[in-house]
């Protein structure tokens, strides 16, 4: 809607400064979308504010400035309603005509962004040596899907998988697979990384000597000593294949390029520590070098710090963190620092922040911002997880959608090929385990329900791609009969058509909000609405048997122009489309 609200405002600030005087040519005529149709399709509301300024009435006042307003081309009419609102109904040739621009845009109207950000974003971050699990997909979908709008909006996004890749644990996980003969110079394939965990946690609690040996691992792995790195290596080389499996299946856009763990950091550490030391931002405190960013305290009323250097000398995340931020702004020039992690540790991240301004990294020009998210609940409405109370896979979580995806699809379309039977499972289920967390306000918990997300009704992923399928549906009966609309006029001639207009040019602004809010249920609700108004449009709009050829063309121009926002839309949150199920 954006170029529909810039010509308005423009023609009514003209006609302000026109009725009104030069010395209201900066005033605002608070153009807006209106929130009901009845009333229009735009509101003015400047008249209130005008009126204290000049005194009088504030439909005086909106009488005025619209026996100076031009709109010709513009609307069809204008009309003052209650203390001074204008309401504005625009012409729906101009609809026709904005109808055809997108629908000779490749990209649908959306322009890119007027200011270009080198954005580092920080998601998913599993751990090497477990396998991921139902706890990291929120991080990974809501982070590629964010991802993908801001690229498509032209932003240099700089990916960072911030892989757990370095600590105490790798002490004892290198110990317990080379007494299990794991050779890292041979091709092994680690089948569970989590039962290997498991087990050499255990060791490590039962077994002293064990545990003695994998301290002394963790030694001579920070000492760089050649064996244990080749170890470390290859469990990192293994970890990245189960993964990059799971980013695979997913369809998000995770690489090993994008791979910068832990230890990615680790000779940025030192230097950090000086250079907070240095200008005083860290400081010595019970043998540790810390941060105490000012407001932050813990139940007992003291200063809570971010831990520099502990007192043995080592680094922990807090340091990481750090020298990850400094990095992401120092050596990468990043503009926006946006870090998708769960909403417990919004603390953390607002003390990274403060210390980082404080140590003068983070500046006014440069924006950082923590985007949590709530928890999956179960149907039981407590934490999602297996009957036995484990932690649900996310290989198993996959493979479940695909079956239950392919059993709906199976029985709804027996007549598809195998080839096709599969692609359209996987559109299907890969799709509602997204869309089910992409369409959540992403801040809130929400219910795990098979049911409801393969649903073929209501605000699911099945709904949205069913009504793509559906208007491939009408191109192909129209190919079939012969019919060539590509390029056909326009005509509105009722008013679900109208809305569909009205709903489809309101898509730039959508994703304008969700680049600035990072909350992609904006675009699931808008593509929800769109899909809805088409459903509406199908079932009071006869498309192929309407009453004239220049209807039956001008009906299938929109079609194509819903298909197209559909799917486009639905793709930027790594939903992909079919055209048939």
């Amino acid at each position: 809607m954006t170029d529909v609200q810039k010509m308005l405002s423009e023609a009514f600030s003209r006609a302000i400064r026109e009725s009104l005087g030069e010395e209201f040519a900066a005033v605002d005529p608070v153009i807006r979308a209106s929130t009901d149709p009845a009333h229009g399709d735009w509101q003015a509301n400047f008249a209130m504010s005008l009126a204290k300024r000049i005194g009088k009435p504030p439909r005086v006042v909106a009488e005025t400035v619209l026996s100076a307003l031009r709109l010709d081309g513009i609307a069809a009419s204008t009309e003052i309603a209650g203390p001074g609102f204008v309401n504005i109904r625009l012409d729906d040739a101009l609809l026709a005509r904005l109808l055809s621009e997108l629908s000779a845009d490749p990209r649908c109207g959306v322009a890119t962004a007027d200011k270009h950000d080198v954005v580092a974003i920080d998601y998913s971050a599993p751990n090497v040596a477990k396998e991921m699990h139902v706890g990291h997909i929120r991080s990974t979908i809501i982070g590629d899907a964010i991802t993908r709008i801001l690229e498509f909006l032209g932003h240099t996004v700089l990916r960072r998988n911030h892989l757990g890749d370095w600590g105490t644990q790798f002490g004892m996980l290198i110990e317990h697979v080379r007494d299990l003969g794991w050779n890292p110079a041979e091709d092994h394939e680690i089948s569970d990384l989590t039962s290997l965990y498991k087990q050499a946690k255990a060791r490590f609690d039962a077994e002293p000597e064990f545990a003695e040996r994998a301290r002394n691992r963790v030694v001579a792995l920070q000492a760089g000593d050649t064996e244990t790195v080749a170890f470390w290596k290859q469990l990192i080389e293994e970890s990245k294949k189960h993964f990059g499996r799971i980013y695979q299946q997913l369809g998000v856009k995770l690489t090993d390029d994008d791979y910068f763990g832990e230890s990615y950091y680790n000779d940025m550490l030192a230097p950090v520590a000086e250079e907070l030391m240095a200008s005083g931002v860290a400081v010595k405190s019970e043998g540790a070098l810390c941060v105490f960013p000012p407001g932050f305290k813990g139940r007992d009323g003291e200063p809570v710090p971010l831990i520099v250097k502990k007192t043995d000398g080592g680094y922990g995340y807090d340091a990481t963190d750090l020298a990850a931020l400094r990095h992401r702004i120092k050596d990468l020039d990043s503009t926006r620092l946006v870090y998708v992690v769960g909403a417990p540790q919004k603390q953390h991240f607002d003390m990274i922040f403060a210390a980082s301004r404080l140590a003068g990294w983070l500046t006014d020009g440069i924006v950082a911002e923590h985007v949590p998210f709530g928890s999956i609940l179960g149907e039981d409405g407590k934490m999602f997880k297996t009957r036995s109370g484990d932690t649900i896979s996310l290989n198993v979580l996959i493979d479940e959608a695909l079956k239950r995806a392919y059993d709906i699809v199976a029985a709804k379309s027996p007549n598809l090929s195998e080839e096709d039977k599969q692609k359209v499972a996987r559109a299907i289920g890969i799709g509602a385990i997204k869309y089910v967390d992409l369409c959540n306000d992403r801040i809130k918990d929400y219910v795990f329900s098979w049911e409801r997300m393969l649903a073929f009704e209501g605000n699911t992923a099945p709904y949205l791609q069913n009504a793509y399928v559906r208007i491939c549906g009408i191109f192909r009966k129209a190919a079939e009969a012969g019919v060539v609309w590509e390029g056909s006029a326009v005509q509105l001639s009722a008013p679900e058509e109208r809305a569909l207009v009205m709903e489809m040019l309101k898509f730039s602004d959508v994703l304008g909000q969700v680049s600035r809010s990072l909350e992609p249920h904006r675009l699931c609700t808008y593509i929800y609405g769109l899909a809805s108004m088409f459903h509406s449009f199908y079932e009071k709009c006869p498309v192929m048997t309407a009453p004239s050829d220049q209807l039956k063309r001008s009906r299938l121009v929109l079609c194509q122009q819903v298909a197209r926002v559909l799917q486009l839309g639905l793709s930027l949150l790594g939903i992909e489309t079919v055209e048939q199920m």
